[in-house]
């Protein structure tokens, strides 16, 4: 694969963290392609959205039920359509600070998010 390719999908990994930050649930939805799939750290082994649609409404719920949610992305490691992104996924809960630490691995396809299946610490 070339640097351009893993450019390019490190870029798209970028755009849709950054959305993901502003909770525009339009936004993320148009990073990610029609037919995506995410992968929830839900216990024991995820939740699964197919489609733009399925989509649609897991962003909505998270963003609903936790409106201070910010994505911190430790590391970046990726080559050709794959990457692996290491993160802090933080919350306010009144006045309690939260976060988990995890790690998710995604496939971005023409530019957009294909697969973003995300495993959490504890």
């Amino acid at each position: 694969m070339s640097d351009d390719v893993t450019r390019a999908t490190i870029e798209a990994v970028e755009r849709f963290n950054s959305a993901f930050n502003q909770h525009d649930v339009d936004a993320t939805i148009a990073l990610m392609t029609e037919d995506a799939v995410f992968e929830s750290t839900s216990p024991p082994d995820g939740e699964r959205h197919e489609g733009a649609a399925a989509l649609r409404l897991a962003w909505e719920r998270l963003f609903t039920e936790t409106p201070t949610a910010h994505f911190d992305a430790e590391e970046i490691i990726a080559t050709g359509d794959r990457c692996v992104v290491r993160w802090t996924y933080s919350w306010q809960d009144g006045d309690v600070q939260h976060h988990v630490r995890g790690v998710d691995v995604l496939r971005v396809r023409d530019g957009k998010i294909a697969e973003k299946l995300a495993y959490v610490k504890g």
